[in-house]
């Protein structure tokens, strides 16, 4: 199983990235700070010098339409943000 989802390509995280040198990735709910670390810096090949995590939990919300009650539910997942060492940066468009 993969630590690594998918990398956070938002407005906020890449401001995040361009100003603070910080990077968001939707990770395994299972997954630990110090597998984080280890999964980006083997597949990235950069020094960490932080990371944080959230866990985000099931929204469910219910709409009233003219066809009836729809309900709506979002999964759980969780994010982390990585913070890089000086000098450091990733390159998500380099393989477009």
């Amino acid at each position: 199983m993969s630590i690594l989802i998918k990398p956070i390509i938002t407005e906020k995280a890449t401001n995040d990235s361009e100003l603070f040198n910080r990077y968001a990735f939707v990770v395994s709910k299972g997954a630990n700070k110090l597998q984080i670390r280890s999964a980006v810096e083997e597949t990235y090949g950069v020094a960490i010098e932080s990371v944080k995590t959230m866990n985000y939990p099931v929204s469910r919300n219910t709409k009233f339409t003219k066809s009836g009650i729809v309900h709506a539910k979002t999964g759980a997942y969780k994010k982390a943000i990585v913070q890089l060492a000086e000098g450091e940066s990733i390159d998500f468009y380099s393989n477009i």
